[in-house]
C-alpha cells in the first residue's frame, strides 16, 4: 500500500543556513543538478525567497494554495497558503529590490490552468510555470482526493492492479491540453506586442487593473502592492539571467577526485591521507558522485577507496558515500556527518594523544547518518541530536547521542553504546536499534509509542580460537532481514558482538573492548528496540517461510 505525506517533513532544516547546507551537498553530489527550493505563497515569502536565494539554490518555485496533490492533508488544503498571486508578487518585489532576481529562476504553480495564467504569472515576474493538476485532468482524474490511500477509482495514482487497468488516458491528451494553453498564451502576447516570454516577464505595468476596480464586487480592493513596480535602479535585471556561485572548485573533494582517478577510472584500489579543518563542507559527496555516475548504486567494491583524514572535518562530512568509499576521520566532526549514506563508510575516532573520555564527550555534531540508505559508520564518542533521523538501511555504532534519536527510523541497526537523550525512536517503524543500558534509565527517555523494548538476554557460548578470542568472523554482512529467521535472542546477541567487534576494530574504542571482555555479563544489559509492527511483520514472514518448507517438504 501505497502512503505519503505532502507536504514532507524536513528534519535536517531548521534555518536558512541549514538548508543553504543542504544546496550545497546536493550541488556536490551532482554538480549539474539545478537545485529548487518550494516555497508556499504566504505573508513574508519574498524575504524566505531571498535567503533562499542567498543560500545560492538555482531556482524557487512559489505554490499557490489552490493547487495541492490529494495527498495533502485537509487542512492544509483548506488552510494554509494564499493565491499564487499574492506570493509572487511579493516575491519578485523582494528579490528585485535586494538586488537578487537575476540570480535565481523563479517558478509559480497551484493552480494554473489556462494561457491567461501564465501571462498574469509571467507579467507578474515568473520564469517558469507548474502545472498539476490541470494534466492529471486531462489524463483522466477525476480529483477524488484519495491519492493515498490506493483507492484511486481512475487508475491513476494506485498501485493496485485492478484499479490501474481502468486507466484510460493517453499521453496525447495531455499534449493537447499544453497545445491549447500555448495557443491561448500566443494571442494573448501578440494582442500585447510581446513575442517572447522573456519580454514579458516582470512587466507589472502591462496589467491593467481597472475594469476589476470598477466591479461592483470589488469596491475597496486596493491592488495597489501587488502591481507595484520596483525602481529600475534598484533591479539588475526582471528575470534569471546569471548563474549561482557555489564554490565547487575550492572544495577538497577536487583533490581526491584527482587522487583517485585510477581507482574511478579502472577500479584500481587507492590509499590517501589529507588535512581537513571545518570549512571543508561535505567532503567525500563529490567524490561518490563521480563513482554514482560511472557504477551507479552498485559502486567499487569495500575499500577500493580508502581516505584517512586529521583535524576538524565541516558539515556533512561524508555525505551520500558511495559503496568502495571509505573515509576515516582522526579528530571531530560537525552536523550532518554521513546524511544520505549509500553503502560507503564513515569512521570518526579520537585523536590518539586524547585524554577525554569518549562516553562524555561529542565527537560528531547534530543530524548525524539523516536519511542514510546503505552502509555503515562507527563513531568513537558521542552524537548530538536527532542522530539517524530517517536512516533506512545503515548500520552504525556510537557511544552516546542527544534527543530524538533514530526517529522516524524506517531501516538499519542502531547501536548505542553509552547514554541517550530524550524522545528516542520517535515514529520509528523499521529497523532495530540496541541500547547499552546498565543502569536501567533508558526506559524513561524512550518514546514506545510504535516500538517495544527488550532485554536482549544471554550470550550464546562462542568458539573460541587458539588465542581465546572469538572465532566469529567480524567482516560478516548483516542484514536487518535476517531478525525474522532463527531464535531471535541467539540472533540477537550475535549480531550485536559483530557489530561491536567492527567498531573496535575501526575505532579502538575502548569502551567496546570493555564489553567484549565481559560480554556474558554486558550482553544481558542491552535493550533492544523494534517497532511492534515490523517484528509482527517478520514473524509472519518467518511462519509462512516455514509453511511453505513445510509443504514443500511433503
Amino acid at each position: 500500500m501505497l502512503k505519503s505525506i505532502s507536504p514532507p517533513p524536513h528534519h535536517d532544516i531548521y534555518s536558512i543556513e541549514d538548508l543553504a547546507q543542504l544546496i550545497h551537498d546536493l550541488k556536490n553530489v551532482n554538480g549539474k543538478a539545478r537545485i529548487s527550493v518550494k516555497l508556499v505563497s504566504e505573508v513574508g515569502v519574498g524575504t524566505v525567497a531571498a535567503g533562499v536565494a542567498k543560500a545560492r539554490a538555482d531556482h524557487v518555485t512559489i505554490s499557490g494554495f489552490e493547487g495541492g496533490t490529494g495527498a495533502s492533508p485537509l487542512t492544509s488544503l483548506t488552510h494554509a497558503g494564499s493565491p499564487w498571486e499574492i506570493g509572487l508578487a511579493e516575491t519578485q518585489q523582494t528579490l528585485l529590490l535586494n538586488g537578487l532576481r537575476t540570480r535565481i529562476a523563479v517558478q509559480v504553480d497551484g493552480g494554473l490552468r489556462t494561457g491567461r495564467d501564465v501571462a498574469i504569472g509571467a507579467l507578474l515576474g515568473a520564469d517558469e510555470f507548474g502545472f498539476a493538476t490541470a494534466p492529471l485532468i486531462a489524463a483522466g482524474c477525476i480529483m477524488m482526493r484519495k491519492c493515498h490511500l490506493n483507492t484511486c477509482p481512475v487508475g491513476v495514482a494506485t498501485q493496485d492492479p485492478v484499479l490501474r487497468a481502468r486507466f484510460t488516458g493517453q499521453p496525447e491528451h495531455v499534449i493537447n491540453f499544453f497545445f491549447f494553453v500555448a495557443e491561448e498564451l500566443r494571442e494573448i502576447m501578440a494582442q500585447m506586442g510581446f513575442s517572447t516570454v522573456n519580454e514579458m516577464i516582470g512587466r507589472v505595468d502591462r496589467l491593467d487593473m481597472n475594469p476589476a476596480l470598477d466591479h461592483w464586487k470589488a469596491q475597496g480592493i486596493d491592488l495597489g502592492r501587488i502591481l507595484y513596480a520596483a525602481p529600475a535602479e534598484a533591479a539588475k535585471g526582471l528575470w534569471n539571467q546569471d548563474s549561482q556561485d557555489h564554490g565547487l572548485g575550492k572544495a577538497l573533494d577536487n583533490t581526491l577526485i584527482a587522487d583517485a582517478r585510477a581507482a574511478l577510472d579502472g577500479g584500481a584500489p587507492m590509499r590517501g591521507a589529507y588535512a581537513v579543518r571545518n570549512v571543508n563542507r561535505t567532503v567525500g559527496a563529490m567524490l561518490s558522485g563521480e563513482v554514482a555516475r560511472r557504477y551507479g548504486h552498485a559502486g567499487l567494491p569495500e575499500d577500493t577507496i580508502s581516505l584517512k583524514f586529521h583535524g576538524n572535518a565541516g558539515q556533512s562530512f561524508g555525505a551520500f558515500a558511495a559503496r568502495g568509499v571509505s573515509l576515516e576521520l582522526t579528530g571531530d566532526a560537525n552536523d550532518y556527518v554521513g546524511k544520505g549514506l549509500s553503502g560507503g563508510r564513515v569512521v570518526v575516532r579520537q585523536p590518539p594523544q586524547s585524554r577525554r573520555e569518549p562516553t562524555e564527550n561529542i565527537i560528531v555534531g547534530n543530524t548525524v547518518l539523516y536519511g542514510a540508505i546503505a552502509g555503515e559508520a562507527y563513531f568513537e564518542g558521542v552524537a548530538g541530536e536527532r542522530f539517524a533521523v530517517r536512516n533506512s538501511g545503515a548500520v552504525t555504532v556510537v557511544e552516546g547521542l542527544g534527543d530524538h534519536g533514530c526517529e522516524y527510523m524506517t531501516g538499519g541497526v542502531v547501536v548505542v553504546l553509552g547514554d541517550t537523550g530524550r524522545n528516542f525512536a520517535a515514529g520509528m517503524s523499521g529497523g532495530v536499534a540496541y541500547v547499552y543500558d546498565p543502569a536501567g534509565r533508558f526506559g524513561d527517555l524512550c518514546n514506545t509509542a510504535m516500538v517495544a523494548l527488550e532485554r536482549v538476554g544471554p550470550a550464546t557460548p562462542e568458539p573460541a580460537n587458539a588465542s581465546g578470542a572469538s572465532a566469529r568472523p567480524s567482516q560478516r554482512s548483516i542484514s536487518v532481514e535476517d531478525s525474522g529467521m532463527g531464535d531471535m535472542l541467539r540472533f540477537d546477541a550475535e549480531r550485536l558482538r559483530i557489530l561491536i567487534e567492527r567498531h573496535h576494530r575501526h575505532t579502538g574504542s575502548k569502551r567496546a573492548r570493555d564489553i567484549l571482555d565481559n560480554w556474558d555479563e554486558a550482553l544481558g544489559a542491552f535493550v533492544k528496540v523494534m517497532p511492534a509492527d515490523f517484528r509482527r511483520a517478520l514473524l509472519e514472514l518467518a511462519s509462512d517461510r516455514e509453511t511453505a518448507a513445510a509443504v514443500a517438504a511433503e
